[in-house]
């Protein structure tokens, strides 16, 4: 059943006002993929009354109120990514389409969005506090470099006088938070919030003060690597950061869910569908990624230096039980109107699913080493046998004609299973590729890969060749597709005329998905781009910050003829 979004829909429940109202970005897709739609349904399953407002109109009250106001509080969420990110490309030109808005025209999201719509609400709604949530609040909590003002900004909470952010995964965090507001309870303490306070709590970590790390960059390393090494539950301490004359005040991140917990929130009565208040507006393009697919995990601890996930989702993977995911692969399958394809199963990477380390369960991430690299640790217990078993009774459910698996491998996981590694390359090519899978190198150079947290050539290349003989054994001709990242933290011109060589010479190819870096907030390469150091604070780096240089180094990559074909394109926008 959808979240109300009218005030029909409130009286349709028998409700008599709401106790959250939440307010996204993004428009309202009831899927357990939009994380608006999961706190939703979270709150309205544990007894609490909730609504949902989607990209609500900026110039008057009429959206924003359209639902009264909320009992206990205000969620706010920029929507699935950052709302710079949604709305500029990495070469900083306005983005013209936006696949979560009706339509696909990008008219809906404004720039810094969580900042918008609290100003929005204290505009029109004066009363209940307003919390952040999602990505972009998550990732803004404390003070960060903001690469499209090309400056050092406050936490979001400052920024955007809300009250709270609950920060991460955050079911549980609103879930306690909901709880004792309801019953008239202090919220001071809650793991997994952010609030302000004149004073920081006893035994919380100080870091540099919000103004100094905008002065010193040997100030911002220090206070990133604070905020970076406190983000899991078992090992984490509190942290704070003063800007001004307040504290931003971080508790400790919130536990991990149990898996019967993940179960559940997979298991809670979505739509899988854009409500018909927004869909009247025109198809959402997200529908055609998120359609028909599942997500088996959460965490990643691949810990690639330029992505967020490690922060916002964590580095402790938590899968689903295999009995969840095949209840979800037959509710879709007995859908009207299914074409018989689940699109993934997967989470941030495929096949970490029921892949994790004893002793991190118990005592959280190591401090002086990571699971991947350079190697995989001894201690990571990679073995497929879990991830082969459950695409293969997923295939089997009547109806069900494929399973694609579309979010991606590591690679160097693959290689390193000595028992079910060919065994799970052979599934993946005889059962679960359509023609290509991607994998996602990003570059070659052992300097650059160093400061990326990625695997060397000779892993890709070990993988490349499990591949191609799985292909030739089983009569197919299916391709591998490479994502390269250009201008990182540490890149040159001839970096990548290295790769360009690389890539024709090794895996003779034409490259495609080729992505210029984009610093987004708290990431280890984005303290790298603006800093100029490496996270050791040991040397200096090569920070390419000129929009001209970067393009350069992409057509480095793409070849002299795709190069002029995308200067022509570019020229014509």
């Amino acid at each position: 059943m959808f979240i109300p979004t009218t005030p029909e829909e409130i009286k349709k429940r028998g409700w008599k006002g709401l106790d959250a109202v939440i307010v996204s970005g993004d428009t309202y897709i009831d899927s357990p993929y939009n994380g608006a739609s999961v706190i939703g349904h979270w709150l309205i399953d544990n007894g609490f009354r909730a609504g949902i407002i989607c990209q609500p109109d900026m110039d008057s009250e009429k959206d924003i109120s359209r639902l009264g106001e909320p009992e206990l509080f205000w969620s706010v969420t920029a929507g699935s990514v950052d709302s710079m990110v949604a709305n500029y490309t990495p070469t900083n030109k306005r983005r013209k389409d936006d696949d979560f808005t009706p339509g696909g025209v990008n008219d809906r999201r404004p720039d810094r969005a969580c900042i918008a719509y609290a100003n929005l609400i204290k505009k029109h709604i004066i009363g209940r506090p307003i919390v952040l949530g999602g990505i972009e609040a998550s990732l803004r909590r404390v003070a960060h470099y903001d690469a499209w003002s090309d400056s050092v900004r406050r936490s979001i909470l400052f920024d955007s006088k809300a009250d709270m952010i609950t920060y991460g995964m955050a079911e549980l965090s609103n879930l306690e938070l909901a709880q004792r507001m309801r019953d008239g309870k202090d919220t001071a303490d809650i793991r997994g919030i952010c609030r302000s306070g004149k004073e920081p709590p006893a035994g919380y970590v100080k870091m540099p003060s919000y103004e100094n790390c905008a002065e010193e960059k040997d100030a911002f390393i220090k206070a990133f690597r604070i905020f970076y090494e406190n983000n899991d539950p078992l090992s984490s301490k509190g942290i704070c950061q003063k800007h001004g004359d307040r504290y931003l005040i971080q508790n400790p991140p919130q536990r991990h869910l149990t898996v019967e917990e993940m179960d559940r929130i997979y298991s809670m009565d979505y739509e899988d569908a854009v409500h018909p208040y927004y869909l009247k507006d025109g198809a959402v393009k997200a529908m055609d990624t998120i359609k028909n697919s599942i997500t088996s995990h959460r965490g990643c601890y691949g810990e690639c230096s330029f992505c967020a996930i490690s922060v916002h989702q964590g580095r402790t993977v938590i899968s689903r039980s295999e009995d969840s995911i095949i209840s979800e692969a037959e509710r879709i399958a007995s859908r009207k109107g299914f074409n018989g394809i689940i699109y993934d199963i997967g989470g941030p990477t495929a096949n970490m699913y029921g892949i994790e380390c004893s002793k991190k369960l118990v005592k959280g991430p190591c401090k002086d080493k990571k699971c991947l690299y350079p190697k995989p640790c001894s201690y990571l217990p990679i073995d497929h046998s879990r991830q082969i078993s459950l695409l293969k009774k997923v295939s089997e459910i009547p109806g069900v004609k494929k399973v694609m698996v579309t979010s991606g491998i590591r690679y160097d996981m693959v290689v390193s299973d000595q028992k079910k590694g060919m065994d799970y390359v052979d599934r993946i090519v005889g059962n679960h590729v359509s023609g290509q899978l991607k994998v996602a190198p990003e570059h070659i150079s052992p300097h650059i890969l160093e400061l990326m947290c990625k695997p060397g050539p000779d892993v890709l290349l070990k993988f490349k060749k499990m591949f191609d003989d799985s292909n030739a054994g089983q009569g197919k001709d299916q391709f591998l597709t490479y994502y390269f990242i250009v201008a990182h933290p540490g890149c040159y011109m001839e970096d990548m005329e290295e790769l360009y060589r690389f890539v024709h010479k090794e895996l003779k190819t034409n490259p495609e998905q080729v992505q210029i870096f984009t610093p987004t907030p708290s990431t280890v390469s984005t303290m790298m781009y603006h800093t100029r150091r490496d996270y050791e604070n040991t040397k200096n780096l090569k920070s390419e910050h000129s929009m001209q240089m970067k393009q350069k180094q992409k057509d480095v990559l793409l070849g002299p003829k795709a190069a002029e074909y995308g200067k022509k394109q570019r020229k014509a926008v």
